[in-house]
């Protein structure tokens, strides 16, 4: 659904005032001005505002939840609904629901029903019996285009495993403005495009001073695009756990290391990050001990927001490939070699212990989370790439 001039419906609660519009000033008071009892488009308040009015409405149908992402329940049903300013989606498990919803917004506000989510903020959606395909082939035609890389060599990976990015300092610079510009391209395309997720945050490490192999870097990026432009994600069932792994001083400027997580819901990827770390590592052992606490922390969120729709997960398991940095998390002992990991990260331990987490040991080879963290050879990059949906 898409709510017609949607911050007009908004209540002001603070005192706002404007002048009288041009053309309809008061001819007994011209020097009088309006407060305000809704919103217009303008005002600071007008978003809250208007945020505030539909989030109350939808709780009127009997809704729950954040601000904007409500479920709405019923004789054993269930809609989902999902507010992105004056853009409504919905679906659930009754017809009926559905419909009833839909007819109390169409009354308290003017809307217009779109039908079947196909396409939402650039992503395309396509729904069958076997699951929900969403991706962004519009969207990447469109960025070859405009990048003028629509008629460039085809390549098999986002990044080659030779590749060694760094400052290059000596080398030719470029554009920075096209450079910036890129990589906020490349970056929405990770929506739904886990595969690109490395090499993109890779290369947007070098926008403050891109330089010819740091635009060599995207070329190839695009060039992957060109080879696979109708890759996206599957969502079937639900099942929740998660992965991660690190790269051990991987970047060569700082010698950071980089964290990779993603977390599956059954085999549906939902969230997934590829980031470097915030201080220096030690050993690969305290790399992946504290890409492992980040990993647990998405969890937290994700726990607590799967709990309003009565999802509940108890010992969700989170796959490690280090032997190493589960024996950390599982000893109750700081011992010596372990006193230099920052305190903030033992929580993977607490919540270990209470029993939201169980570290379970994965075969490198199969670590999925191997993608967010370094470049890969065609066949193991393809055999990830399949796994995650």
């Amino acid at each position: 659904m898409d709510v017609k001039s949607a911050f007009l419906n908004g209540f002001i609660e603070e005192e706002v005032y404007v002048r009288q519009p041009p053309s309809f000033e008061s001819a007994r008071f011209p020097d009088r001005v309006y407060k305000l009892r809704k919103a217009l488009y303008g005002p600071k308040q007008a978003p809250r505002a208007w945020y505030a009015r539909v989030s109350a409405q939808v709780r009127v149908c009997d809704g729950f939840g954040r601000q904007d992402l409500v479920s709405l329940s019923r004789g054993g049903d269930t809609t989902i609904v999902r507010i992105y300013v004056d853009d409504i989606i919905f679906g659930g498990s009754s017809h009926a629901l559905v419909s009833s919803f839909a007819e109390q917004m169409s009354r308290e506000f003017e809307m217009s029903l779109m039908g079947e989510l196909q396409f939402f903020l650039g992503l395309q959606i396509k729904q069958g019996p076997e699951g929900t395909f969403v991706h962004q082939a519009k969207y990447t035609r469109d960025i070859l285009k405009k990048f003028e890389m629509g008629d460039s060599k085809p390549m098999t990976t986002p990044m080659s495993t030779n590749t060694a990015l760094d400052a290059d300092e000596d080398g030719e610079a470029v554009d920075q403005k096209e450079f910036r510009g890129i990589i906020g391209s490349l970056l929405y395309l990770t929506a739904t495009r886990p595969d690109i997720q490395f090499a993109v945050c890779l290369c947007a490490r070098y926008q403050a001073s891109p330089r010819t192999s740091h635009h060599q870097a995207v070329k190839r990026i695009f060039r992957y695009l060109k080879f696979t432009p109708e890759l996206g994600l599957g969502t079937p069932r639900v099942l929740l756990f998660l992965l991660e792994d690190a790269d051990h001083a991987g970047f060569r400027i700082d010698r950071k290391s980089t964290s990779g997580t993603c977390q599956l819901l059954g085999t549906s990827l939902v969230p997934w990050s590829s980031r470097k770390q915030a201080s220096v590592s030690l050993s690969n052992t305290e790399a992946e001990y504290i890409a492992a606490a980040s990993c647990c922390s998405q969890l937290l969120w994700m726990k607590a927001t799967l709990s309003d729709f009565s999802l509940r997960f108890e010992k969700i398991p989170l796959l490690v490939d280090s032997t190493s940095a589960i024996s950390v998390a599982k000893n109750p002992v700081l011992h010596s070699r372990t006193k230099h990991i920052d305190v903030r990260f033992h929580f993977l331990r607490d919540h270990y212990k209470k029993g939201d987490i169980d570290l379970v040991h994965v075969a490198s080879e199969n670590q999925l989370a191997d993608i967010f963290t370094k470049p890969l050879e065609f066949g193991a990059f393809v055999r990830l790439r399949g796994e995650l949906g």
